[in-house]
């Protein structure tokens, strides 16, 4: 089974994929977090910085393309096969009311009929594959049978769903059986997204769905790192390792952002999942959340690694 770290704005960027791939093992790609083209055809820098080759050497990374203008999206991926991409991923999930109200991300599901041009266009004329991260629809899941008699037009290299609607956010379960009607239909490879957290939720989808090609991993990943790699049989994430990696990503980020209270911030946002793998966390995690200060800041990351109990899998309660 393959295994995929998901685009997370503002989490997993370079730094981070970077040293995550240093030492924790297991994951097969890294989907670089959107970048969102406009008519004036230029990357940010934030955009560029993330796209760019030599910040993701070593590293299987597909960069994921945010719009709903066809001629933005050809320029981007042109723009990316430059770089040395082979695929770009479709971002039709993003559920954020700011992206939505624009037509994008999973707003986009919700014009059926611009959608089928857009992709009509593009996969006429892109010179890269071209694969689509999607949910089931903006209020309900039977939106997707439309939508996906939409996508089995099309040779999309992978289709990547996340089994809620944009109405659900992040909240409630995953709509499973939805997920598994789609698995049955669909004319392109499938891939599952959405609150796996353990190797042996990881091993039951795989033997309830066994036609899936992959499993891509977001939240449960950023809170356990090693979770890819101890689905394949590896070592979890160690009190060592987790304590390395947060500190060469300290270091990293305090040369990337200029100060030490910017990288504490962006830090701030990584520990509000890596708290979960450590028992009776939430005293320390309210002193961590409250601190404006990087000394003391770092002095109590020091005790999640001295008090705290190390679980071996996060608490599916949390």
């Amino acid at each position: 089974m393959r295994y995929d770290f998901a685009p997370m704005e503002g989490l997993t960027s370079w730094h981070y994929r970077r040293l995550h791939a240093k030492y924790f093992p297991g994951v097969d790609r890294y989907f670089i977090p959107f970048l969102s083209p406009t008519m004036h055809h230029c990357f940010t820098r934030r955009e560029l910085a993330e796209a760019m080759p030599e910040h993701n050497r070593g590293l299987s990374a597909v960069p994921q393309i945010l719009t709903k203008d066809p001629e933005d999206f050809l320029w981007a991926a042109g723009e990316l096969q430059a770089m040395g991409y082979e695929e770009v991923n479709l971002n039709l999930g993003c559920p954020s009311g700011t992206v939505t109200a624009k037509g994008k991300g999973a707003g986009f599901l919700a014009r059926p009929r611009e959608l089928d041009c857009f992709l009509e266009e593009v996969f006429e004329k892109c010179p890269v594959g071209v694969s689509v991260k999607t949910r089931l629809g903006m209020e309900d899941p039977a939106e997707f049978e439309g939508l996906l008699d939409i996508f089995n037009r099309y040779p999309i290299r992978e289709l990547i769903i996340h089994p809620r609607v944009r109405r659900d956010l992040y909240k409630g379960p995953v709509r499973m059986e939805a997920f598994q009607r789609a698995l049955s239909r669909s004319r392109n490879p499938v891939c599952y997204n959405g609150d796996l957290r353990a190797p042996a939720q990881c091993e039951a989808l795989t033997e309830t769905c066994p036609g899936i090609r992959g499993i891509m991993l977001g939240r449960g990943l950023l809170a356990d790192p090693g979770l890819a790699g101890k689905c394949r049989g590896l070592p979890g994430a160690s009190r060592q390792r987790l304590e390395s990696f947060y500190g060469e990503l300290t270091e990293a980020y305090i040369r990337s952002f200029g100060s030490e209270r910017n990288a504490m911030l962006r830090l701030k946002e990584l520990w509000s999942y890596q708290r979960l793998l450590f028992k009776d966390s939430d005293k320390l995690w309210k002193m961590l959340r409250k601190t404006q200060d990087f000394s003391e800041f770092q002095r109590i990351l020091r005790r999640f690694f001295t008090e705290l109990e190390l679980l071996d899998q996060l608490q599916l309660s949390d």
